[in-house]
């Protein structure tokens, strides 16, 4: 149950730097990331004293820091559910288009460059 927990912070790049948006999101994703580990850390240390005292039993300990990490784990993929709606949500509203719609439009592109070769060479 020791386990160690290592939190690295990645220097930003030129692409969060350049669109305060994307930066803002990255430090909350990495504030995130470092509560949850921090989370386990302390669920960790408070069952190993519970052990420690004789107040539980090691196999219960265990398995409540399973419980609880299982817990942690599904409340923070339903955040991260909400989290990605309410960012699509903004994007949508501020008219930023999506990676589908480029996708979509560069494939027409595409479909349009290969009819404008057809034309110029019958």
């Amino acid at each position: 149950m020791g386990k160690e927990v290592k939190v690295v912070v990645e220097e930003p790049t030129e692409q969060t730097e350049s669109n305060p948006l994307m930066g803002m999101i990255r430090r909350l994703m990495l504030a995130g990331m470092g509560a949850m580990a921090l989370t386990q850390d302390e669920v960790e240390k408070l069952v190993n004293r519970l052990i420690d005292r004789g107040e539980i039993a090691e196999q219960d300990g265990k398995k409540l820091v399973r419980e609880v990490m299982e817990k942690r784990r599904s409340e923070s993929i339903r955040v991260e559910d909400h989290l990605d709606k309410r960012i699509e949500e903004l994007l949508a509203h501020m008219n930023v288009p999506t990676k589908s719609d480029l996708d979509a439009l560069s494939a027409k592109i595409t479909a349009l460059g290969k009819k404008l070769d057809e034309l110029k060479n019958p």
